[in-house]
Protein backbone atom coordinates (compact mmCIF):
# COMPACT_ATOMS: atom_id res chain seq x y z
CA UNK A 1 0.00 0.00 0.00
CA UNK A 2 0.89 3.86 -0.83
CA UNK A 3 0.87 6.94 1.85
CA UNK A 4 -0.84 9.80 0.96
CA UNK A 5 0.84 12.97 1.46
CA UNK A 6 -1.86 15.18 1.13
CA UNK A 7 -2.79 16.91 4.60
CA UNK A 8 -6.43 17.32 3.62
CA UNK A 9 -6.75 13.47 2.67
CA UNK A 10 -4.62 12.55 6.29
CA UNK A 11 -7.07 14.55 8.03
CA UNK A 12 -9.88 13.25 6.68
CA UNK A 13 -8.39 9.63 7.44
CA UNK A 14 -8.12 9.01 3.58
CA UNK A 15 -4.38 7.88 4.69
CA UNK A 16 -3.65 5.04 2.28
CA UNK A 17 -3.91 4.11 -1.65
CA UNK A 18 -3.88 0.28 -2.48
CA UNK A 19 -1.99 0.57 -5.54
CA UNK A 20 1.80 1.30 -5.63
CA UNK A 21 2.15 2.98 -9.09
CA UNK A 22 2.48 6.20 -9.16
CA UNK A 23 -0.16 8.53 -9.93
CA UNK A 24 -1.21 9.80 -13.11
CA UNK A 25 -1.61 13.62 -11.78
CA UNK A 26 -4.66 15.46 -14.02
CA UNK A 27 -7.91 17.03 -12.75
CA UNK A 28 -11.33 15.81 -12.74
CA UNK A 29 -14.18 18.25 -13.54
CA UNK A 30 -12.70 20.40 -15.64
CA UNK A 31 -16.05 20.49 -16.93
CA UNK A 32 -19.39 19.42 -15.63
CA UNK A 33 -19.76 16.80 -18.84
CA UNK A 34 -16.51 15.27 -17.40
CA UNK A 35 -18.40 13.65 -14.54
CA UNK A 36 -21.91 12.23 -15.08
CA UNK A 37 -23.98 10.30 -12.81
CA UNK A 38 -26.82 7.62 -13.61
CA UNK A 39 -28.93 6.55 -11.10
CA UNK A 40 -29.65 2.90 -10.92
CA UNK A 41 -33.25 2.27 -9.00
CA UNK A 42 -35.00 0.03 -7.13
CA UNK A 43 -37.70 -1.75 -9.09
CA UNK A 44 -41.08 -1.12 -7.96
CA UNK A 45 -41.21 2.59 -8.40
CA UNK A 46 -42.86 4.73 -10.34
CA UNK A 47 -46.30 2.45 -11.05
CA UNK A 48 -49.72 4.89 -11.48
CA UNK A 49 -50.93 5.19 -8.57
CA UNK A 50 -49.79 6.75 -5.17
CA UNK A 51 -49.54 10.32 -3.32
CA UNK A 52 -46.15 10.83 -4.58
CA UNK A 53 -45.27 11.53 -8.05
CA UNK A 54 -42.16 9.93 -9.02
CA UNK A 55 -39.97 11.82 -11.58
CA UNK A 56 -36.55 11.53 -13.12
CA UNK A 57 -34.24 15.16 -12.04
CA UNK A 58 -31.33 15.92 -14.18
CA UNK A 59 -29.06 18.60 -13.09
CA UNK A 60 -26.08 20.29 -14.11
CA UNK A 61 -23.55 22.03 -11.50
CA UNK A 62 -26.32 22.03 -8.94
CA UNK A 63 -25.65 20.87 -5.54
CA UNK A 64 -28.84 18.71 -4.36
CA UNK A 65 -29.86 20.84 -1.02
CA UNK A 66 -30.26 23.71 -3.62
CA UNK A 67 -31.94 22.55 -6.54
CA UNK A 68 -34.58 21.08 -4.22
CA UNK A 69 -34.91 23.90 -2.46
CA UNK A 70 -35.45 25.77 -6.03
CA UNK A 71 -37.66 23.09 -7.08
CA UNK A 72 -39.68 23.44 -3.72
CA UNK A 73 -40.12 27.27 -3.97
CA UNK A 74 -41.81 26.74 -7.66
CA UNK A 75 -44.09 24.67 -7.02
CA UNK A 76 -44.83 26.63 -3.39
CA UNK A 77 -44.65 23.67 -1.64
CA UNK A 78 -42.07 22.36 1.73
CA UNK A 79 -38.94 20.94 0.34
CA UNK A 80 -39.74 18.38 3.57
CA UNK A 81 -42.10 16.93 0.59
CA UNK A 82 -39.44 16.37 -1.75
CA UNK A 83 -37.36 12.85 -0.97
CA UNK A 84 -34.34 11.00 -3.05
CA UNK A 85 -32.43 8.01 -2.55
CA UNK A 86 -28.73 9.48 -3.19
CA UNK A 87 -27.39 12.75 -2.85
CA UNK A 88 -25.26 13.56 -6.12
CA UNK A 89 -22.35 15.73 -6.74
CA UNK A 90 -22.48 19.50 -7.73
CA UNK A 91 -20.11 19.80 -10.11
CA UNK A 92 -21.13 17.15 -12.37
CA UNK A 93 -24.31 15.95 -14.99
CA UNK A 94 -26.34 13.79 -12.68
CA UNK A 95 -29.59 12.32 -13.30
CA UNK A 96 -31.32 10.28 -10.27
CA UNK A 97 -35.03 9.97 -9.00
CA UNK A 98 -37.20 12.01 -6.37
CA UNK A 99 -40.39 11.50 -5.22
CA UNK A 100 -42.69 14.53 -5.04
CA UNK A 101 -45.65 14.64 -2.29
CA UNK A 102 -48.99 15.68 -3.58
CA UNK A 103 -48.18 17.30 -6.34
CA UNK A 104 -49.62 17.04 -10.18
CA UNK A 105 -47.80 16.32 -13.56
CA UNK A 106 -49.26 20.08 -14.69
CA UNK A 107 -47.61 21.64 -11.75
CA UNK A 108 -44.18 19.90 -12.63
CA UNK A 109 -44.64 20.65 -16.45
CA UNK A 110 -44.47 24.54 -15.25
CA UNK A 111 -41.26 24.71 -13.60
CA UNK A 112 -38.54 26.63 -15.33
CA UNK A 113 -35.08 26.38 -13.66
CA UNK A 114 -31.75 26.50 -16.03
CA UNK A 115 -29.74 23.29 -15.99
CA UNK A 116 -32.45 21.46 -14.61
CA UNK A 117 -35.02 19.63 -15.84
CA UNK A 118 -37.93 17.23 -14.19
CA UNK A 119 -39.52 14.36 -16.23
CA UNK A 120 -42.75 12.46 -14.66
CA UNK A 121 -42.11 8.63 -14.52
CA UNK A 122 -45.01 7.71 -12.66
CA UNK A 123 -46.96 7.61 -9.13
CA UNK A 124 -46.15 5.81 -5.58
CA UNK A 125 -47.97 5.21 -2.32
CA UNK A 126 -43.93 5.85 -1.05
CA UNK A 127 -41.86 8.31 -0.91
CA UNK A 128 -37.91 7.71 -1.51
CA UNK A 129 -35.68 7.45 1.06
CA UNK A 130 -31.72 7.81 1.24
CA UNK A 131 -30.28 4.66 0.45
CA UNK A 132 -33.09 3.16 -1.29
CA UNK A 133 -30.97 2.76 -4.96
CA UNK A 134 -29.69 0.10 -6.52
CA UNK A 135 -26.02 2.01 -7.40
CA UNK A 136 -24.85 4.55 -9.55
CA UNK A 137 -23.02 4.41 -12.99
CA UNK A 138 -20.19 6.96 -13.57
CA UNK A 139 -19.05 8.28 -16.62
CA UNK A 140 -15.89 10.22 -15.92
CA UNK A 141 -12.83 12.34 -17.25
CA UNK A 142 -9.96 12.85 -15.95
CA UNK A 143 -7.69 15.37 -17.97
CA UNK A 144 -3.82 16.59 -18.35
CA UNK A 145 -2.76 13.06 -16.91
CA UNK A 146 0.50 12.30 -16.65
CA UNK A 147 1.77 10.30 -20.22
CA UNK A 148 4.56 8.41 -18.87
CA UNK A 149 3.99 4.73 -19.24
CA UNK A 150 0.16 6.14 -19.04
CA UNK A 151 -1.65 3.34 -20.55
CA UNK A 152 0.56 0.71 -18.17
CA UNK A 153 0.07 2.76 -15.26
CA UNK A 154 -3.80 2.77 -15.73
CA UNK A 155 -3.90 -1.17 -16.55
CA UNK A 156 -1.71 -1.65 -13.05
CA UNK A 157 -4.28 0.80 -10.83
CA UNK A 158 -7.80 -0.48 -12.62
CA UNK A 159 -6.22 -4.74 -11.76
CA UNK A 160 -6.03 -3.11 -8.20
CA UNK A 161 -9.36 -1.56 -8.27
CA UNK A 162 -11.17 -4.63 -9.51
CA UNK A 163 -9.10 -7.07 -6.19
CA UNK A 164 -10.04 -4.30 -3.85
CA UNK A 165 -9.17 -0.33 -2.91
CA UNK A 166 -9.90 1.58 0.81
CA UNK A 167 -13.52 2.19 0.52
CA UNK A 168 -13.02 5.33 2.02
CA UNK A 169 -16.03 8.57 2.11
CA UNK A 170 -14.55 10.77 -0.54
CA UNK A 171 -13.97 14.27 0.22
CA UNK A 172 -17.97 15.49 -0.70
CA UNK A 173 -18.92 13.58 2.43
CA UNK A 174 -17.32 16.14 4.32
CA UNK A 175 -17.93 19.25 2.04
CA UNK A 176 -16.03 19.62 -1.29
CA UNK A 177 -14.87 23.45 -0.57
CA UNK A 178 -15.29 23.32 3.26
CA UNK A 179 -14.95 19.68 4.31
CA UNK A 180 -16.31 20.72 7.59
CA UNK A 181 -19.73 18.72 8.11
CA UNK A 182 -17.93 16.03 10.71
CA UNK A 183 -16.71 18.91 12.77
CA UNK A 184 -20.42 20.00 13.04
CA UNK A 185 -21.70 16.57 13.66
CA UNK A 186 -18.99 16.40 16.26
CA UNK A 187 -20.77 19.16 18.12
CA UNK A 188 -24.27 18.11 17.81
CA UNK A 189 -23.05 14.78 19.28
CA UNK A 190 -21.22 16.80 22.33
CA UNK A 191 -24.50 18.63 22.46
CA UNK A 192 -22.35 22.04 22.32
CA UNK A 193 -24.54 23.93 19.32
CA UNK A 194 -23.03 27.07 19.80
CA UNK A 195 -19.88 25.78 18.72
CA UNK A 196 -21.63 23.63 15.92
CA UNK A 197 -23.44 27.13 14.48
CA UNK A 198 -19.82 28.67 14.42
CA UNK A 199 -17.83 25.81 12.80
CA UNK A 200 -20.18 25.59 10.29
CA UNK A 201 -20.77 29.58 9.53
CA UNK A 202 -17.19 30.93 11.06
CA UNK A 203 -14.55 28.02 9.60
CA UNK A 204 -12.39 29.20 6.75
CA UNK A 205 -10.64 27.42 4.33
CA UNK A 206 -7.95 28.10 1.80
CA UNK A 207 -10.16 27.72 -1.39
CA UNK A 208 -12.52 30.14 -0.20
CA UNK A 209 -13.12 33.52 -1.88
CA UNK A 210 -10.91 35.93 0.41
CA UNK A 211 -14.17 38.29 1.24
CA UNK A 212 -15.60 35.02 2.07
CA UNK A 213 -12.85 33.92 4.93
CA UNK A 214 -13.07 37.85 5.88
CA UNK A 215 -17.00 37.84 6.50
CA UNK A 216 -16.27 34.19 8.48
CA UNK A 217 -13.98 35.53 10.51
CA UNK A 218 -15.75 38.55 11.45
CA UNK A 219 -17.93 36.21 12.64
CA UNK A 220 -16.21 34.23 14.46
CA UNK A 221 -14.58 37.58 16.85
CA UNK A 222 -18.10 39.12 17.06
CA UNK A 223 -20.92 36.81 17.28
CA UNK A 224 -22.52 39.49 15.83
CA UNK A 225 -25.32 38.02 12.99
CA UNK A 226 -26.31 41.35 12.17
CA UNK A 227 -23.10 43.19 11.70
CA UNK A 228 -22.08 40.69 8.67
CA UNK A 229 -25.74 40.00 6.96
CA UNK A 230 -25.68 42.78 4.47
CA UNK A 231 -22.27 41.53 3.48
CA UNK A 232 -23.01 38.17 2.94
CA UNK A 233 -23.84 36.76 -0.28
CA UNK A 234 -27.28 35.67 -1.22
CA UNK A 235 -26.11 31.65 -2.40
CA UNK A 236 -25.00 31.56 0.77
CA UNK A 237 -28.27 30.83 2.15
CA UNK A 238 -27.94 28.09 4.89
CA UNK A 239 -25.57 30.58 6.80
CA UNK A 240 -28.07 33.62 6.14
CA UNK A 241 -31.39 31.20 7.60
CA UNK A 242 -29.20 30.80 10.65
CA UNK A 243 -27.72 34.15 11.11
CA UNK A 244 -31.54 35.49 10.72
CA UNK A 245 -32.49 33.11 13.80
CA UNK A 246 -30.02 34.05 15.86
CA UNK A 247 -30.22 37.88 15.00
CA UNK A 248 -34.45 38.11 16.21
CA UNK A 249 -33.18 34.90 18.52
CA UNK A 250 -30.04 35.96 20.19
CA UNK A 251 -28.02 32.78 21.67
CA UNK A 252 -30.78 30.17 20.53
CA UNK A 253 -28.00 28.28 18.82
CA UNK A 254 -29.97 25.21 18.53
CA UNK A 255 -32.67 26.34 17.13
CA UNK A 256 -30.49 28.34 14.67
CA UNK A 257 -29.18 24.79 13.67
CA UNK A 258 -32.80 23.59 13.22
CA UNK A 259 -33.39 26.29 10.44
CA UNK A 260 -31.49 24.11 8.35
CA UNK A 261 -33.13 21.44 5.99
CA UNK A 262 -33.73 18.11 8.14
CA UNK A 263 -31.67 16.14 5.62
CA UNK A 264 -28.73 18.33 5.80
CA UNK A 265 -28.42 18.53 9.45
CA UNK A 266 -28.85 14.60 10.02
CA UNK A 267 -25.79 14.78 7.58
CA UNK A 268 -23.63 16.56 9.43
CA UNK A 269 -23.85 13.80 12.50
CA UNK A 270 -23.52 10.95 9.39
CA UNK A 271 -20.24 12.66 8.19
CA UNK A 272 -18.99 12.31 12.02
CA UNK A 273 -19.63 8.55 11.40
CA UNK A 274 -17.95 8.85 8.20
CA UNK A 275 -15.05 10.45 9.80
CA UNK A 276 -14.40 7.29 12.38
CA UNK A 277 -14.83 4.72 9.23
CA UNK A 278 -12.14 6.72 7.41
CA UNK A 279 -9.91 6.94 10.21
CA UNK A 280 -10.02 3.36 11.90
CA UNK A 281 -9.85 1.63 8.64
CA UNK A 282 -6.50 3.97 8.22
CA UNK A 283 -5.57 2.45 11.56
CA UNK A 284 -6.02 -0.86 9.94
CA UNK A 285 -3.76 -0.20 7.73
CA UNK A 286 -1.04 1.21 10.13
CA UNK A 287 -0.77 -2.19 11.87
CA UNK A 288 0.23 -3.78 8.85
CA UNK A 289 -3.11 -5.51 7.23
CA UNK A 290 -4.66 -5.54 4.31
CA UNK A 291 -8.54 -5.27 2.93
CA UNK A 292 -8.36 -9.13 2.81
CA UNK A 293 -6.62 -10.21 5.99
CA UNK A 294 -9.54 -11.11 8.55
CA UNK A 295 -9.00 -10.20 12.28
CA UNK A 296 -10.52 -12.27 15.13
CA UNK A 297 -13.89 -10.50 15.67
CA UNK A 298 -14.37 -8.90 12.48
CA UNK A 299 -17.66 -8.80 11.13
CA UNK A 300 -18.00 -11.04 7.39
CA UNK A 301 -21.14 -9.84 5.05
CA UNK A 302 -21.74 -12.50 2.77
CA UNK A 303 -22.72 -11.95 -1.31
CA UNK A 304 -26.23 -13.44 0.22
CA UNK A 305 -26.74 -10.96 3.28
CA UNK A 306 -25.86 -13.56 5.12
CA UNK A 307 -23.00 -12.22 8.38
CA UNK A 308 -20.51 -13.98 10.40
CA UNK A 309 -17.83 -12.78 13.31
CA UNK A 310 -14.54 -14.69 12.82
CA UNK A 311 -12.50 -16.33 15.27
CA UNK A 312 -9.27 -17.73 15.61
CA UNK A 313 -10.69 -21.10 14.69
CA UNK A 314 -11.94 -19.65 11.54
CA UNK A 315 -9.38 -17.38 10.24
CA UNK A 316 -7.88 -19.63 7.74
CA UNK A 317 -11.49 -20.31 6.01
CA UNK A 318 -12.85 -16.66 6.04
CA UNK A 319 -9.42 -15.57 4.45
CA UNK A 320 -10.32 -18.25 1.83
CA UNK A 321 -13.73 -17.00 1.12
CA UNK A 322 -12.70 -12.87 1.11
CA UNK A 323 -9.54 -14.24 -1.62
CA UNK A 324 -13.17 -15.82 -3.68
CA UNK A 325 -15.15 -12.94 -3.50
CA UNK A 326 -17.47 -15.14 -1.46
CA UNK A 327 -17.62 -12.22 1.59
CA UNK A 328 -16.55 -8.99 1.96
CA UNK A 329 -14.94 -7.74 5.66
CA UNK A 330 -17.12 -4.50 7.37
CA UNK A 331 -16.46 -2.43 9.80
CA UNK A 332 -19.22 -1.09 12.15
CA UNK A 333 -19.99 3.22 11.79
CA UNK A 334 -21.21 3.16 15.77
CA UNK A 335 -24.45 4.82 16.76
CA UNK A 336 -26.52 4.61 20.03
CA UNK A 337 -26.59 1.41 21.48
CA UNK A 338 -29.96 -0.67 21.22
CA UNK A 339 -30.91 -1.93 24.38
CA UNK A 340 -30.38 -5.65 25.12
CA UNK A 341 -27.65 -5.71 22.75
CA UNK A 342 -23.75 -5.20 23.04
CA UNK A 343 -21.78 -2.95 20.41
CA UNK A 344 -20.07 -4.29 17.70
CA UNK A 345 -17.74 -1.48 18.05
CA UNK A 346 -14.35 -2.84 17.21
CA UNK A 347 -11.21 -2.02 19.36
CA UNK A 348 -9.84 0.80 16.88
CA UNK A 349 -13.12 2.76 16.87
CA UNK A 350 -13.72 2.29 20.42
CA UNK A 351 -10.40 3.65 21.23
CA UNK A 352 -11.16 6.98 18.72
CA UNK A 353 -14.62 7.15 20.56
CA UNK A 354 -13.12 7.50 23.59
CA UNK A 355 -10.76 9.93 22.88
CA UNK A 356 -13.33 11.79 21.77
CA UNK A 357 -15.35 11.29 24.45
CA UNK A 358 -18.46 11.01 22.09
CA UNK A 359 -20.90 7.94 23.80
CA UNK A 360 -23.67 5.67 22.86
CA UNK A 361 -26.00 8.53 24.68
CA UNK A 362 -24.75 11.12 22.34
CA UNK A 363 -25.78 9.33 19.91
CA UNK A 364 -29.05 9.03 21.18
CA UNK A 365 -29.19 12.34 22.34
CA UNK A 366 -28.71 13.64 18.59
CA UNK A 367 -30.89 11.22 17.31
CA UNK A 368 -33.53 12.97 19.13
CA UNK A 369 -32.41 16.73 18.32
CA UNK A 370 -32.03 16.15 14.62
CA UNK A 371 -35.16 13.44 14.52
CA UNK A 372 -33.03 11.07 12.62
CA UNK A 373 -31.94 7.32 13.54
CA UNK A 374 -28.34 7.24 14.04
CA UNK A 375 -28.32 3.35 14.99
CA UNK A 376 -24.90 2.69 12.83
CA UNK A 377 -24.51 -0.18 9.94
CA UNK A 378 -21.74 -1.71 8.57
CA UNK A 379 -19.65 -1.34 5.56
CA UNK A 380 -17.44 -3.17 3.32
CA UNK A 381 -13.93 -2.02 4.27
CA UNK A 382 -13.05 -2.70 0.35
CA UNK A 383 -14.36 -1.28 -2.71
CA UNK A 384 -14.20 -3.29 -6.17
CA UNK A 385 -15.60 -2.50 -9.54
CA UNK A 386 -14.78 -3.69 -13.26
CA UNK A 387 -13.37 -0.50 -15.00
CA UNK A 388 -14.01 0.26 -18.84
CA UNK A 389 -11.11 2.59 -19.68
CA UNK A 390 -9.96 4.45 -23.03
CA UNK A 391 -6.76 6.44 -22.78
CA UNK A 392 -7.33 9.89 -25.67
CA UNK A 393 -3.69 12.10 -25.55
CA UNK A 394 -3.54 13.36 -22.12
CA UNK A 395 -7.26 12.51 -21.31
CA UNK A 396 -8.26 9.30 -19.29
CA UNK A 397 -11.82 8.48 -19.77
CA UNK A 398 -13.68 5.48 -16.89
CA UNK A 399 -17.18 3.77 -17.08
CA UNK A 400 -17.82 1.65 -13.96
CA UNK A 401 -20.94 0.95 -11.40
CA UNK A 402 -20.37 1.81 -7.59
CA UNK A 403 -23.43 0.10 -4.86
CA UNK A 404 -25.15 2.86 -3.02
CA UNK A 405 -22.84 4.86 -1.01
CA UNK A 406 -19.68 4.12 -2.39
CA UNK A 407 -17.89 6.95 -3.92
CA UNK A 408 -16.59 7.44 -7.45
CA UNK A 409 -13.64 9.82 -6.18
CA UNK A 410 -12.44 6.94 -4.38
CA UNK A 411 -11.89 4.96 -7.10
CA UNK A 412 -10.20 8.36 -8.99
CA UNK A 413 -7.99 9.07 -6.58
CA UNK A 414 -6.36 5.74 -6.86
CA UNK A 415 -5.30 6.45 -10.51
CA UNK A 416 -4.49 10.35 -9.90
CA UNK A 417 -2.54 10.33 -6.57
CA UNK A 418 -3.38 14.17 -6.33
CA UNK A 419 -3.76 17.11 -4.27
CA UNK A 420 -7.40 16.25 -3.27
CA UNK A 421 -8.86 19.56 -4.18
CA UNK A 422 -7.52 18.77 -7.84
CA UNK A 423 -11.01 16.06 -7.76
CA UNK A 424 -13.69 18.78 -6.91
Amino acid sequence: MKKSTFPLEIDLGMRYYASDAEGIGGRLRSVPEDFRVDEIPLEGKGGTAGPFLICRLTKTNWELQHAVKEIAKRLGISHRRIGWAGTKDRNAITRQWISLYNVTAEQVAGIYLKDITLEVLGQSNEALCLGGLLGNRFEIVIRDADTTDLAARVAATSSTIAEGVPNYFGLQRFGAIRPVTHRVGEWILRGDYEQAVMTYISMEFPGEPDHIKAIRSAFRETKDPGAILHDLPVHMNYERAMLHYLYTNPDDYAGALKELPPKLLSMFVSAYQSFLFNCSLSRRFDDGHTLADPLPGDRLIFANGRADTTTHANLPAAALHIKRGRCAIALFMPGKDLPGTVSPVDPVTEALLADARITPDDFSRAAAFVHTKFDGAYRPIALKTGIDFAIDGTSLSLKFTLPPGHYATTVCREYMKTDPEKMV
